[in-house]
């Protein structure tokens, strides 16, 4: 796998949520800190781009035009991105970015555990988002999450079962 043809655009979600002892809240972490972890045991490198850092239900269109300006920065060197996005409001997003029509194949996942606590599905959902990305020929707008994969239209959060399905 070529990593250098994939970027990843972080946004925050539940995936970079990290327990604050002095609060006793669940706050997003702005550093990438759990791609970095993944990565490094991975031995791979991709490019990440930290951007928003909220939670998705805390986002507004303003946030999702700076993902779309973000994914357009970036087309001449990547035809592919992944996006890491709060799950709550990811099919919202994926909509509004597939109206831009770009020439991109854009996966996006989440995870519904923040990877600080319980790494494996953080880190499952990446990894099917790679692999899966790597495989796309087909310019377009797709979800990579609980081992279900496809386009934005067809892979849907389901609240009553906690997970997302096809």
């Amino acid at each position: 796998m070529n990593t250098k043809n994939i970027l990843i655009i972080n946004t925050g979600g539940t995936f970079n949520k990290i327990y604050n002892p002095i609060s006793g809240e669940l706050n997003i972490d702005t550093s990438s800190k759990s791609l970095l972890e993944i990565m490094k045991k991975w031995l791979c490198v991709f490019e990440v781009i930290e951007i928003i850092g909220k939670d998705s239900l805390d986002f507004n269109d303003n946030d999702r035009d700076l993902l779309l300006e973000t994914a357009r920065l970036n087309v001449c060197k990547y035809h592919k991105i992944i996006i890491i996005h709060g799950t709550d409001t990811m099919n919202i997003s994926a909509n509004f970015l597939a109206k831009a029509k770009l020439d991109l194949v854009i996966v996006f996942t989440g995870a519904m555990m923040p990877y600080s606590i319980d790494s494996t599905e953080a880190t499952a959902n990446l990894a099917s988002a790679i692999g899966y990305a790597t495989n796309i020929n087909e310019n377009g707008i797709y979800i990579a999450m609980n081992g279900n994969f496809g386009s934005y239209e067809h892979i849907k959060k389901d609240r009553q079962l906690g997970r997302f399905t096809s």
